[in-house]
């Protein structure tokens, strides 16, 4: 008899938990009306369909191939459309349209001794996000670009240098991306703190920084399309009270901030060094900018937050510039018609001086100035071509729709729906960027080339490579800098070919979609074997 009832309870418990089972997946299809609209049946029931996806790392091609199915909107969870119509970008991220950051974000503030630190990229307070904006802007303006260009110069020459020593003059293959990722951590270290960090002249990753911030990354891109899983695992409040007591093991985002507390101290002790002898400040860099607009705003703009900016450019200025820097690369290389026209361009604007740049204190000269990089415009098309192939970020920027809900490319979305746009699919779009959107082809930028005016414009506001609105990408100056800079600068100095690898090259999407097993084998052009 306690046998069945017992059998009994226990059917009664399977039924009751496969109703409420089945009940929840229902709420999860239909919430909010969202079932109209089309995409993966897994999808639309939870949140895992989404975490197994990027956790395969190929997240920018599942959005294309799901728009190319579907159409425009697509629903990739069941609470989160993704559109890959142009014209959302100015509907989503327009200015004043009530739209916040999604949960996504709370996964990327870094911890420092137990406490969460936001900076501009993983805040969601849109009026903490307006302050901070406000209080270092002036340090990311095109009018203090020119500030940091000797200390970009000063890293680009000694790249030159140890590129020329490690591969030209050993014949060795070069891991190019890697390569460009030391190259563009040391402007980053010397634009911040006034300081090269040694990647580029020891070929190695510092203090295995790159290896910290990687992980960082492969966690809160996983993590992050389920928020609540990082309360539970990294900033849980016991966590969080072991941690801020020295009890817990540091975690990677810990590591990060340590490193740019570490280069902070060094830099203030350089300088209180150097003014005891009367030799003066180090010169403009951010650090400097952060510190004398803290003068005027202390309450606001706390050490930790300067601290959490520093590390913010430290993870994202490295990344995104090496991207922009190695997909170049890789599409002239790929495309040697692009290449020679490239190089036609560079070689006739050097021989007229047009590249001219006198050797200033840091001995760059061998540089070519930002202002007469962006003077050749098919190099400007080569880098617009570039981005629109491959933009550095591979997931949606997702935003919350306003309480009230919000009209999208002429569709009405519920308020606290998850909406967004991935570049990879915009910057496909065939209405926009022609039928041969797919094929790498920089001439569609030039109105000198047939390009109509009108249509070039339409593609330049639809290009979201740096996002847009208010939460634009503030270091996009300094990245367009170093990489209008240093492609002419490098070709014209080095041949560059493809080299066979053990490992085939792939994509790698953790947020910034990386090129790897990217390998070239690198010589001295014959003009520069003439000057030597």
């Amino acid at each position: 008899m306690l046998r069945e009832s017992a059998d009994i309870v226990t059917t009664h418990l399977l039924l009751i938990f496969s109703a409420v089972i089945i009940i929840y997946l229902a709420f999860q299809r239909y919430q909010k009306g969202l079932n109209r609209y089309p995409g993966p049946i897994l999808a639309s029931l939870a949140n895992a369909w989404r975490l197994t996806d990027v956790w395969n790392r190929n997240t920018h091609i599942t959005y294309r191939t799901l728009h190319q199915k579907y159409g425009n909107v697509v629903r990739v969870a069941p609470n989160v459309l993704s559109f890959g119509d142009p014209a959302a970008i100015t509907d989503i991220y327009g200015l004043n349209k009530g739209y916040t950051k999604s949960g996504y974000y709370d996964v990327f503030a870094t911890v420092n001794k137990g406490n969460p630190v936001y900076n501009l990229f993983s805040t969601r307070s849109e009026r903490y996000h307006a302050q901070l904006r406000r209080s270092v802007n002036h340090a990311f303006s095109l009018t203090t670009l020119l500030d940091y260009e000797p200390l970009v110069d000063s890293c680009t020459s000694f790249c030159l240098q140890r590129t020329q020593e490690l591969f030209v003059g050993t014949g060795r293959v070069c891991s190019f991306s890697q390569w460009l990722q030391f190259f563009a951590f040391d402007v980053i270290g010397e634009i911040t703190w006034s300081k090269r960090l040694g990647f580029v002249e020891e070929n190695q990753d510092i203090s295995k920084i790159i290896e910290a911030i990687d992980s960082f990354q492969n966690y809160g891109t996983a993590i992050g399309q389920n928020p609540w899983l990082d309360r539970l695992f990294v900033k849980n409040p016991v966590k969080l009270f072991l941690e801020s007591k020295g009890l817990w093991p540091t975690s990677p985002n810990a590591t990060i901030i340590k490193f740019a507390l570490d280069q902070q101290r060094e830099h203030s002790k350089i300088n209180a060094d150097d003014q005891g002898k009367g030799i003066g400040k180090q010169g403009v860099n951010f650090l400097q900018r952060f510190l004398q607009s803290q003068e005027k705003n202390p309450e606001f703009l706390t050490d930790n937050r300067i601290t959490a900016m520093c590390a913010s450019l430290i993870i994202a200025g490295s990344d995104s510039t090496a991207i922009s820097l190695s997909s170049v690369f890789y599409y002239l290389l790929q495309n040697p018609r692009v290449y020679q026209k490239l190089m036609q361009e560079v070689d006739a604007a050097d021989a007229i001086g047009a590249l001219a740049s006198p050797k200033d204190s840091m001995g760059a000269g061998d540089v070519v100035p930002f202002t007469a990089a962006k003077g050749l415009p098919y190099l400007d098309a080569v880098i617009n071509e570039s981005f629109r192939m491959h933009p550095a970020v591979g997931l949606l920027l997702e935003r919350v729709t306003p309480r009230e809900g919000a009209q999208i490319c002429g569709e009405y979305v519920p308020g606290g729906t998850v909406v967004g746009c991935n570049a990879w699919v915009l910057h496909q779009n065939k209405e926009i960027f022609g039928p041969d959107a797919e094929i790498y082809r920089p001439e569609r930028w030039l109105e000198s080339n047939g390009a109509d005016p009108a249509q070039v414009s339409k593609m330049r506001q639809s290009m979201f490579q740096f996002g847009a609105g208010s939460r634009t990408c503030i270091g996009k100056n300094i990245s367009l800098m170093e990489t209008y800079k240093m492609i002419p600068t490098f070709l014209r100095k080095f041949d560059v070919e493809m080299a066979e690898s053990e490992e085939p090259m792939y994509l790698y999407n953790a947020f910034f979609v990386h090129r790897k097993n990217f390998n070239v084998r690198l010589r001295l052009r014959c003009k520069e074997i003439a000057n030597s």
